[in-house]
């Protein structure tokens, strides 16, 4: 039979609480979960709690508001997912769990290493090299968007570049733009722009999405013919914080759809504005010179020369 401990030894539920979540953190440093989601559920307060289950175990988990806003899918029960945090103790229930700081659906871990493997083969060709990157047109008269034909991606660029430069052209190539085979149709949409389009500048891009659903501006068939393009291409991909290859390639990555088409030609008013202004400058520029001209016409004939012009031949 065991020794009872001195009561001078005796924890308080909080301290051993408190001293198993110490132990816990200290020996599991962050590190990937795989699993699949359960009971899923969005608290009041905007934290996201759930399980991680596999055939024979369940792990609790916890996803806070601010690691919440970062997510690129929407979470459901039943849904595969790998999870990436650290171990900790809930300490008013006792309960352990992973704080969730990011996650993505299960499977795109290799598609990642394969990105990344892309990206740094094609870094090392120079293709994402500022030197390679030209000059946008600052007056294009011909755009071509390459992007799905519905959808507001497409109506907010048509808006806001007819809005800004009401007289520009607009050839719009229809495209799928998520999916099996959009690679290919984005890059031939490119290439045929290329052969026949006679465009000033390109625009290729969609709205926003998943990971998964931007997937097609990665793919290195997209990216050379980005790369390969002889007319200029501002990728404008999803929102500011999505990034993809496409957008190390272009000449010019804008935040958003509508923000390429505002990047993409002047704003008419502003335009006039400085023209007017030029020719203001210029009238007094004018104005200041024919004074001086005048001025010194009227002191050279106030010389003595031009006064008595006989005197200056006579012998």
């Amino acid at each position: 039979m065991a020794t009872a401990p001195a009561r001078e030894g005796i924890l308080s539920v909080t301290e051993v609480n408190r001293r198993v979540r110490s132990t816990l953190e200290d020996s599991f440093p962050a590190l990937w979960v795989r699993g699949e989601l359960t009971g899923f559920r969005l608290a009041t307060s905007g934290h996201r709690y759930f399980s991680l289950k596999d055939e024979r175990s369940l792990l609790d988990c916890a996803l806070y508001l601010n690691d919440a806003t970062r997510l690129r899918f929407e979470p459901r029960d039943g849904m595969a997912v790998e999870a990436y945090g650290r171990i900790s103790v809930f300490e008013p229930r006792g309960r352990y769990q992973l704080i969730v700081e990011s996650m993505r659906p299960a499977g795109l871990g290799d598609r990642l290493l394969a990105l990344e493997e892309l990206k740094r083969r094609l870094q090392a060709e120079g293709l994402f090299d500022a030197a390679r990157k030209r000059a946008l047109p600052a007056y294009p008269r011909r755009i071509g968007l390459v992007t799905s034909p519905v959808g507001a991606a497409v109506r907010d660029m048509i808006k806001v570049l007819r809005g800004r430069w009401p007289g520009i052209a607009i050839v719009i190539a229809p495209v799928r733009v998520q999916g099996e085979g959009a690679a290919l149709e984005i890059a031939a949409a490119i290439e045929r722009f290329n052969r026949h389009g006679r465009m000033d500048l390109l625009i290729v891009g969609r709205g926003g999405g998943s990971l998964e659903d931007l997937w097609a501006f990665n793919e290195e068939p997209v990216v050379r013919a980005i790369g390969g393009s002889a007319i200029p291409v501002i990728s404008a991909v999803g929102h500011e914080v999505d990034t993809t290859l496409a957008d190390l390639v272009a000449d010019r990555r804008a935040a958003t759809p509508s923000n390429a088409a505002e990047i993409a030609v002047p704003e008419r008013r502003a335009v006039l504005h400085r023209v007017e202004a030029l020719r203001h400058r210029a009238d007094q520029v004018l104005r200041h010179r024919l004074r001086s001209d005048r001025q010194h016409l009227d002191q050279l004939l106030a010389k003595y020369a031009f006064k008595r012009p006989r005197e200056v031949f006579q012998l």
